[in-house]
């Protein structure tokens, strides 16, 4: 089972969509933030998850203020609370932190919209499916994540306060990931003996190691100075005293012409074709190569390694595994995006890649701006910068008209 705190990450099993304020629908009622399928996410709902999104973002930054930028487009809000809770900025221009905290919106925003839209999609689409999951299965399945990840009750409320959300939200999020999980299960995940002995065989060197030499060299710039280096060698002078008298490699010059862990084809054509070729221990050259004159030795040879089929099984299976989830994925989201994406309808502010009508700037508004010259990440950056404390309860929505019928956000 996944841990708590990988479902529960905002954003753990939904994509980010485009993370920009851009004009999108006008459709949809002043209480809410977009609508799909006619259906409402509730302006209230927005605002929790954006008090959620917030307080992670902040928590990368300890004993930094969580700001919420939820009063676009003017973030009146937002400049009176970052220039009360980060001294630094309390002289800052209104127009600079205006920048930040859209900066930090468009940021935090994207991301929330994504989820909620999303979680709307994937409902819809199990219900379709005829997919359903029961609260007790809800409950069970939480129940085991809380017993792995928590030893006490009070590990488990400390989350909660920290994290900004509550059990209900918490339920609500282990709803949808097990709505996925089994929307991705009707596409293809299983890894077949077939495609994992195709995969061993396409990729037959990924599971061992070639042949390795060491050797020592002398390379030089003439024939004839490579059979001095080497009539020197074989009287007995030292492999230091002749390459360092001798060698124009600078890598071996002043190491006594020493290689190590040597694969085929890795060094000049010519010493490689010699060196592979060569017994231990027989001093040979002059090589012709394309740099000079060399004269080798190999001083040691390590076999190649060729794992088996059987014995690299666990880890191609662990790779398809992977494409295979990646894929079904992929589908389970173009499918959702074709029976929804068209009867998602979102306000001008909140509008994101998952709303028609989206149009991405070149340029995506923010910034470091006067924050990151206090040395934070921007006032929308490590100080979590933007705006008034969102309401810690979200609005209920569901997806009447899909006929779904978990919660969108928490009450």
């Amino acid at each position: 089972m996944k841990s708590l705190r990988s479902i529960l990450a905002l954003g753990a099993f939904f994509v980010v969509g485009a993370l920009v304020v851009a004009g999108c629908g006008s459709s949809v009622p002043s209480n809410s933030v977009a609508t799909v399928a006619g259906n409402p996410i509730s302006l209230q709902a927005f605002n929790h998850w954006m008090f959620v999104a917030a307080k992670g973002q902040a928590a990368q930054s300890p004993g930094q203020p969580v700001i919420v930028p939820n009063d676009p487009p003017n973030f009146t809000k937002c400049i009176s609370q970052v220039k009360a809770e980060i001294p630094q900025l309390k002289k800052t221009a209104d127009k600079t932190l205006k920048t930040d905290c859209s900066g930090l919106f468009t940021s935090l925003s994207g991301q929330v919209m994504d989820f909620l839209i999303k979680a709307y999609w994937y409902q819809a689409d199990a219900h379709k499916l005829g997919i359903k999951i029961t609260d007790a299965q809800v409950n069970k399945a939480l129940a085991a994540a809380k017993k792995q990840q928590f030893s006490t009750s009070a590990q488990y409320q400390t989350f909660l306060k920290t994290s900004g959300q509550t059990t209900a939200d918490i339920l609500f999020r282990v709803r949808v990931n097990q709505i996925y999980s089994k929307l991705t299960a009707r596409h293809p995940t299983t890894v077949t003996p077939a495609a994992i002995a195709a995969y061993y065989a396409a990729h037959k060197s990924q599971f061992g190691t070639p042949e390795m030499r060491n050797m020592r060299i002398v390379l030089t710039k003439t024939a004839s100075q490579a059979s001095a280096a080497k009539t020197a060698i074989a009287h007995g002078q030292s492999w230091t005293a002749v390459a360092k008298k001798y060698s124009t490699d600078s890598t071996t010059k002043n190491k006594g012409g020493l290689l190590t862990g040597v694969t085929a084809g890795q060094q000049d054509a010519a010493l490689s074709t010699a060196a592979f070729a060569a017994p231990v221990n027989k001093l040979l050259g002059p090589i012709k190569g394309q740099f000079g004159y060399y004269v080798l030795d190999v001083i040691k040879i390590t076999p190649s390694t060729q794992k088996s089929l059987a014995q690299s099984t666990a880890l191609i299976k662990q790779t398809l595994g992977g494409q295979l989830t990646t894929s079904a994925q992929g589908a389970v989201d173009a499918h959702a995006k074709k029976d929804w994406f068209s009867r998602t309808t979102c306000r001008k502010l909140y509008a994101m890649a998952d709303c028609p009508g989206y149009k991405a700037p070149k340029t995506a508004a923010g910034g470091a701006g006067a924050a990151g010259a206090a040395g934070a990440s921007g006032a929308a950056g490590a100080a979590g910068a933007a705006g008034a404390t969102a309401t810690t309860g979200a609005g209920t929505a569901t997806p009447g008209a899909a006929g779904a019928t978990a919660t969108t956000a928490a009450p």
